[in-house]
């Protein structure tokens, strides 16, 4: 059996794997990148059509390329974010290998280092990362059963309002993807209800400047943890339609129904929580709280901009809000879809080492795993806020590739002792077998380039 080797095995090449092929790259580290579909795939795949990256193009991108034909302040679409990571990739010349899915990872019994088995056979690496990101699996609560009749998809499957049944629909979560997909429903004609749970609500731009500056002025991008009781609180900010506030007043008054948190549902009735105006007042606030921070720094640092006192002006709640719905029969108010807009959850399944806690959550710290010679990479919060955001994970990639190069240090010194060589043994893969997506497979070739690749 022929047992390709390298050192340093990168399991997926979406933002996370080519930022950390760079690093490794530029520090002369064998490593190749393995992609079970293309380069970049969720953006191109797992995305509606209409989607624009939340942040501006000068500031949601890797630090050595701009992003081709998008100005700095414009949002780039997900075609051309998915454009500008191959291109990127093909730039520092990232070894990936695209259409290879990563089956199994075990620990390697006499030495150092891990079996990987994958769909195109077998490698030895010294080192494993994970980098695939946080959007593994996505999450559809089992809140309404399969037989309720009732079209669900998660936020991630939905792509343009032509796709669902006719008839009303219902976004459950109203962070970034749950509020565009409810707007765009309801300006395509459709009778939306939009479930509303803890969320932070930044400005788009205020006194000219886009809210990631004001984040990152302020400090709020480094943070290292989330404010207690806000670990699971999403932000509701859009670039799209070239970057506008999200308010939830405006959404209303275009004729989306505003809901509390959903769930339970019993007999064909979705019953929802009595926190509506909890959630939208404690989203004023945080909006609010970022104004009057902004303007404390501009005096303080003696800005010339300009000021923007109808920014500090809310209107008044809707009735919506005032009156919220506790309860819907979905199908009396002509709702035949449900967009669940919840998340997503991790799947390790394939990475059998000891490193994840009782509900499979990595265990680590700063993407340095508890088992050694395992690296997780694109985690959310992973050093810093800014950890699952494009450039965030550039900087966190930095540091793993700091950190598997001082392990690589360690290993070569020798000192007086003599290395006692002893047989290496290819463990077989004990989980089961995912199977891959055929449909992607024969879609692009693999990209090989610059690889340090051995085999025995």
């Amino acid at each position: 059996m022929t047992i390709k080797k390298t050192e340093v095995l990168i399991v997926g090449a979406g933002q996370a794997g080519i930022a950390l092929s760079e690093h490794l790259t530029k520090a002369e580290v064998p490593h190749v990148v393995l992609e079970r579909d293309r380069i970049a795939e969720r953006w191109r795949t797992e995305r509606w059509d209409s989607l624009v990256a939340n942040g501006p193009a000068w500031h949601d991108r890797f630090p050595n390329m701009k992003i081709t034909n998008v100005a700095d302040d414009e949002f780039a679409s997900k075609d051309q974010m998915a454009a500008y990571f191959e291109e990127y990739a093909a730039m520092i010349g990232a070894p990936v290998r695209t259409g290879v899915d990563v089956t199994a990872v075990d620990r390697k019994e006499h030495e150092p280092g891990f079996t990987v088995q994958t769909t195109e056979g077998t490698w030895d690496a010294r080192f494993v990362v994970a980098a695939t990101g946080p959007f593994q699996k996505p999450v559809i609560p089992a809140v309404v059963e399969d037989s309720a009749g009732i079209h669900q998809s998660q936020s991630s499957h939905y792509h343009r309002p032509r796709q669902l049944p006719e008839g009303g629909v219902l976004v459950v979560g109203a962070g970034s993807s749950g509020v565009q997909i409810a707007d765009e429903l309801r300006e395509a004609g459709r009778e939306v209800y939009l479930a509303v749970g803890p969320h932070d609500r930044p400005p788009r731009r205020y006194r000219n400047r886009d809210f990631v500056w004001w984040l990152g002025v302020l400090g709020k991008w480094d943070m290292a943890t989330p404010p207690k009781g806000a670990e699971h609180v999403t932000i509701s900010v859009s670039g799209a339609n070239g970057g506008e506030t999200v308010d939830f007043r405006d959404l209303a008054a275009k004729g989306v129904t505003l809901v509390g948190r959903a769930g339970p549902w019993a007999d064909g009735v979705m019953k929802f929580a009595d926190d509506l105006a909890e959630n939208i007042h404690a989203g004023d606030d945080n909006y609010l709280s970022l104004l009057r921070e902004a303007d404390e720094y501009i005096e303080a640092h003696g800005l010339d901009l300009p000021p923007e006192p109808e920014a500090h002006e809310l209107g008044p709640d809707p009735e919506c809000v005032v009156n919220p719905l506790r309860e819907l029969n979905l199908a009396a108010a002509g709702v035949t879809s449900i967009i669940w807009a919840t998340g997503f959850s991790q799947d390790y399944s394939w990475l059998h080492v000891d490193s994840f806690d009782e509900k499979g959550r990595p265990i680590h710290q700063r993407g340095v795993a508890k088992a050694e010679g395992i690296y997780f990479l694109g985690l959310p919060w992973q050093s810093r806020r800014g950890s699952s955001f494009i450039w965030g994970v550039w900087h966190d990639a930095r540091y793993i590739a700091d950190q598997i190069q001082i392990q690589r240090t360690y290993a070569a010194y020798t000192g007086n002792a003599t290395r006692i060589e002893k047989p290496s043994t290819v463990v077989a893969a004990h989980a089961h077998k995912p199977e891959a997506p055929e449909a992607f497979l024969s879609e692009a070739d693999p990209v090989i380039t610059n690889e340090a690749v051995t085999t025995v």
